[in-house]
């Protein structure tokens, strides 16, 4: 399922009187009220900042850049290269051999996945946020609003976050566009800094209603005994359902409680991502003295405009650090090279790292990467890491599981870099080269041979690998433990090459042909009738002569193809 947004906003406008009064208003802490005299409406004149998307760095094809400027494709619905698409969809990439294990402590209002920021011309009072959908609407949980300039010359300060909308992820009735207009909060704030945030899984319990039900076990207070071990054992395991916030503010409430609210115990793991808008250096302070038992934790999309600092996420590194064998850092502007040297110095025994989207993060930062060699997953998909780095990282983290190189535009030749990952990564699970611009079938051939304990293989929008090389039929003969390939966008995929991947690939489970016209339904029928004799199900995603899109699962029935 695709997802595309462009967005406007309509907001309260007075005369100059008004808005000096409604400033001073504002300063005094008062709500302001002004007339509504005319409705100003205004489309995002910048995109400043994104998790995610499914084009390339180079390009403007379904890239989160065509938020930018009036729409030009809506009310039109469809498969537009004009639009925004964020990189993933629906609950199956979670479901991977290479996704990571979720943290707990996750509140249950916390759906976002993805996010983009948005910028415009003129500071406003939002009366109205309108975001138009051109396909698959209903991914949109939350609409916050920021209290900083962005292109204020002055250095942030006090940054405010508000939200303005949030709700649970749905799914619509119609794959059809349409315009999303949710009653938001009024602010007493002007803004012209919009963060949309999305959850496209699109959950079962919207298609399909369950009841889940959670049986306690019944306690009487007299079979326990007077052990205080018992009574502190049995504390434990309530507080370790409480949220963050939760089990903080109980720490407040008695001696006892802030003992235990305060153990380490409590904080061997911690997701610090849904409190990205609040989160600071003070915070981190506050947390430490409580996380010297650490060995899990998601600092990902926090830390921006001046919110944490080097000094900060160094200090709290120094002491939390020594025990992480994981390391969320998803979209954290935040990082530079000196917050990797003390990750490197302090994190001895990371095994996840994740830098997804840390498009700021300068090149030979990266080089202090491989002093971690004890990593297994390691994600720096659109990030600057150049050839030079990348081959350091494989040459002494030989233990690597899990890699995502995908949209990495600054390496020179993936062919080199193929030839190093066969050779040092003979364990590795999963990779991803979604867009790798220069991989031949040479590159293909290496992999295949050096790598086979391959379960999951992102080839998509990789345009130099013609199936008319064998390439494809190769690498099925070479990797039969294939549960998931991505061959996205190349036209040259065909026939023979399903057939193959029939023939030596009985576990397969993901395929994604999207873009090819040189496939027939006899050679999909032959591959879903051999993975459902072998037990599994199977979700295929094809572009047919038709141009429409073609999914099929064997939970309904081969037949649809």
């Amino acid at each position: 399922m695709f997802y595309y947004i462009c967005l406007r906003r309509r907001s309260r406008s007075g005369t100059r009187g008004e808005a000096l009064t409604s400033r001073r208003a504002v300063e005094s802490g008062q709500r302001a009220v002004l007339p509504v005299s005319v409705e100003v409406e205004q489309y995002a004149k910048e995109v400043l900042d994104f998790s995610s998307h499914y084009g390339s760095e180079n390009s403007m094809s379904y890239t989160m850049w065509n938020l930018a400027g009036v729409p030009n494709v809506y009310p039109s619905s469809g498969d537009f290269t004009q639009t925004a698409v964020f990189r993933t969809y629906g609950t199956w990439w979670e479901q991977c051999a290479g996704a990571p294990p979720r943290f707990r402590r996750i509140p249950k209002d916390f759906y976002s996945q993805d996010y983009i920021e948005l910028a415009f011309e003129e500071p406003v009072y939002p009366t109205s946020v309108e975001v138009l959908e051109t396909y698959y609407p209903g991914a949109i949980v939350q609409i916050l609003a920021c209290s900083h300039n962005p292109f204020s010359q002055s250095p942030p300060t006090d940054v405010r976050w508000d939200v303005l909308w949030s709700g649970e992820p749905t799914k619509a009735l119609s794959p059809q566009s349409r315009q999303f207009a949710p009653s938001i909060k009024h602010i007493n704030f002007p803004t012209n800094l919009l963060r949309l945030e999305v959850n496209s899984s699109l959950l079962d319990y919207y298609t399909e209603p369950m009841l889940a039900l959670y049986k306690l076990p019944i306690i009487d207070i007299n079979d326990l005994s007077d052990s205080e071990e018992e009574l502190s054992d049995l504390i434990q395991l309530i507080l370790s359902h409480l949220t963050l916030p939760d089990l903080c503010r109980l720490a407040q409430s008695s001696k006892l409680l802030q003992q235990h609210c305060c153990d380490p115990l409590q904080y061997t793991q911690l997701s610090l991502q849904p409190y990205w808008a609040r989160l600071d250096d003070a915070s981190l302070g506050h947390l430490q003295s409580r996380c010297t038992l650490l060995q899990r934790l998601n600092l990902s999309w926090t830390g921006h405009r001046g919110a944490l600092t080097l000094t900060g996420i160094s200090s709290f590194l120094r002491a939390c650090g020594q025990n992480l064998v994981c390391l969320e850092l998803s979209c954290c502007h935040f990082l530079n090279e000196a917050c990797l040297e003390v990750v490197s110095q302090t994190c001895v025994q990371l095994q996840e790292l994740n830098l997804s989207s840390c498009d700021r993060l300068s090149p030979q930062a990266f080089t202090h990467i491989c002093k971690l060699t004890h990593l297994r997953r390691l994600i720096l998909y659109r990030t600057k890491i150049e050839q030079t780095a990348i081959l350091s990282i494989l040459t002494f983290c030989m233990e690597l599981r899990h890699l995502n190189l995908g949209s990495c535009v600054r390496i020179d030749d993936y062919d080199v870099v193929a030839s190093m990952l066969a050779t040092r990564c003979h364990s590795l699970c999963s990779l991803d080269l979604w867009r790798c611009r220069n991989l031949t079938d040479r590159g293909l051939a290496e992999i295949a041979s050096g790598c086979k304990m391959l379960e999951e293989l992102d080839l998509g929008w990789c345009p130099t690998l013609q199936s008319s090389t064998g390439c494809f039929q190769q690498l099925a003969r070479s990797l039969p433990r294939l549960t998931k390939l991505f061959l996205t966008a190349n036209r040259s995929v065909c026939d023979s090459d399903i057939e193959e991947l029939a023939s030596c690939c009985p576990s397969l489970q993901h395929l994604d042909i999207l873009g090819t016209r040189l496939v027939s339904p006899a050679s999909l029928k032959k591959l879903l009738q051999a993975v459902r004799d072998c037990g599994y199900w199977t979700s295929l995603s094809a572009r047919r002569l038709t141009c429409v899109w073609f999914r099929s699962s064997l939970a309904s029935s081969p037949m649809c193809l």
